[in-house]
Parts: structure tokens; C-alpha cells; sequence
């Protein structure tokens, strides 16, 4: 993490059992111990708190696609079958004006039916 090496260490300990003397140094060397963890669970509790938020955006990203996705499904469906309903009327409105031709023959057929008639 600092990239520290045995000979910088070793130094480090002479220096502080020089300054802080070998009655304070366990004292001293325990509470540097007890913050340097805390860092730790610190710094990992942050990178969790990334991780959750970048998957959170990743899931909204995908509800915001899916949701996109089924509008475009429902549009379609909804275009289907309003020129089905369309369809269905032209056949009402055929079949009325016409009361007389087959039920179910095209309106050719019906056509064609009503000159052989006249």
C-alpha cells in the first residue's frame, strides 16, 4: 500500500523508540493499530458504497430500457388493434349495406353476385 521495505521499517522503529521511548511505544504502537484498522473499514466500507451505488445505476439503466421496451410493445399492439377494430367496422358497415350478400364473401364476390342477379 506505501510500499514500504524492511530496512524503512527498521528505521521507523529506532526513530520512534528514540522519540516516543520504550515506556509510551506498545502504548502508541496499539492505538496506531486501532486507527490503522479503522482506515481500513473505512476505505472498505466506501468502496462498498460505490459498488452499490454504480449497481443501482446499472439496474436503473436496465428498468429504464425495459420500461422503454414495453411502451414500444404496448404502441404496437395498440396500433394492431385499432386496425383491427377498423378492419371489423368496414366488415359491419359492408355486411349492412349490403344485407342480402353471403356472410363472409369478399366484396367482390358480392359484387360480382348482385350483376348476376340484375
Amino acid at each position: 500500500m506505501f510500499d514500504i521495505g524492511f530496512t524503512e521499517l527498521m528505521v521507523i522503529a529506532v526513530v520512534a523508540l528514540v522519540v516516543i521511548g520504550p515506556e509510551r511505544l506498545p502504548k502508541v504502537a496499539r492505538t496506531l493499530g486501532h486507527l490503522f484498522g479503522r482506515m481500513q473499514r473505512y476505505v472498505n466500507d466506501v468502496k462498498a458504497d460505490i459498488n452499490r451505488e454504480m449497481a443501482l445505476d446499472d439496474l436503473r439503466k436496465l428498468q429504464a430500457s425495459m420500461q422503454e421496451g414495453a411502451q414500444s410493445l404496448e404502441q404496437s399492439v395498440n396500433k394492431e388493434l385499432r386496425a383491427a377494430e377498423q378492419e371489423i367496422h368496414q366488415v359491419a358497415a359492408d355486411a349492412q349495406a349490403n344485407p342480402d350478400a353471403a356472410p363472409g364473401a369478399p366484396p367482390a364476390a358480392v359484387a360480382d353476385e348482385g350483376a348476376k342477379r340484375g
